[in-house]
């Protein structure tokens, strides 16, 4: 049995020089060799490229018996960079990403981003990334730069996805809400979870599963919250209908078909995420470099999976999705 994770980040220098240029929602200046992000001042970080290098990434990878790296831009993505600016850096990042998978073949595969906010650029560099830099799924903010993800606007992407199969995993993104989390630095903490569980929960309220039943998605961190407030939206929906105007079935039912990754630091949240999604509905994640890869590894084992089902998480399900052979 191979460990394949399916959550696991780079970010290359050259996009990190990119950001400095954006005016906005989004800033980014240089100190020396790392640079400050800043989110409308609702969130500021300092970022250092080295964190994510490429050698250090596979001897941890080495050091934790996981076999090969689903890789993805960690954020800021391109879709909150002015347009031409977004054009430049999606395609910036999406060639970081395919030479590393060509120079680690045995070891890498890619998730493409994308710039959202030139819906017709979106379509060119998501055939240019699946096609021709053979990458293997797409990232998908929790927002593109504060409009919802089911916006109709987004519909085409959605078309495409579906038409080819290529995953879209949801990642979240600073909230545009987030001035009520910046104290106690909440923002990390909870506001991450919640922003991609609403976006998750807009996709299915707002009909994209209904119009595209074969579309294929991932939701990280074990589902965010969506899991647990499953019961109670399905009380709003189906007791007191409300939310309903897009979907002729209950979220849950639309929920069943999205895939789940084991990325939360805790045995009893994963053992949650098994019993709800199943084995054949969730992935083996890291988040690496954010959190040790053996975490999430110690956490899984210790469930004290049978064979079958630890395979489909490890390997069998990301190998389908990504078309991993």
């Amino acid at each position: 049995m191979l460990r394949i994770d399916c959550q696991t980040h780079v970010f290359p220098r050259e996009y990190a020089e990119l950001l400095t240029k954006s005016s906005g929602w989004l800033q980014a200046k240089c100190l020396d060799h790392r640079y400050l992000i800043s989110y409308n001042h609702i969130q500021d970080y300092v970022l250092d490229p080295q964190t994510y290098d490429i050698n250090s990434k596979i001897r941890d990878m080495d050091e934790a018996g996981i076999d090969i790296g689903i890789l993805s831009i960690n954020i800021p993505g391109p879709e909150l960079l002015p347009p031409d600016l977004g054009v430049e850096g999606a395609k910036v990042c999406n060639n970081y990403i395919a030479e590393v998978c060509r120079q680690h073949s045995d070891r890498f595969f890619g998730l493409a981003s994308l710039p959202l906010q030139d819906l017709n650029a979106t379509i060119r560099e998501f055939g240019r990334a699946i096609h021709e830099l053979d990458l293997r799924g797409i990232v998908l903010y929790s927002h593109i730069n504060g409009k919802p993800v089911d916006a109709p606007e987004f519909e085409p992407l959605y078309d495409l996805a579906e038409k080819e199969q290529i995953p879209l995993v949801i990642h979240p993104t600073v909230p545009i809400w987030g001035e009520v989390l910046t104290d106690y630095s909440m923002v990390p903490m909870i506001g991450f979870m919640v922003d991609h569980s609403i976006a998750m929960l807009r996709i299915i309220l707002g009909g994209v599963l209904e119009r595209h039943p074969e579309l294929l998605i991932v939701h990280p961190h074990c589902g965010g919250v969506l899991p647990y407030l499953m019961p109670r939206i399905e009380e709003q929906t189906e007791v007191k209908g409300r939310g309903r105007e897009h979907i002729t079935r209950s979220p849950r039912e639309y929920y069943r078909k999205v895939y789940l990754d084991v990325v939360s630091p805790s045995a009893q949240a994963i053992q949650y995420a098994y019993q709800f999604a199943g084995a054949d509905r969730l992935l083996f994640g890291s988040d690496h470099p954010w959190v040790k890869l053996g975490v999430f590894r110690d956490c899984l084992d210790s469930l004290g999976l049978d064979s079958e089902d630890a395979a489909k998480i490890f390997e069998k399900n990301a190998r389908r999705l990504f078309k991993i052979e």
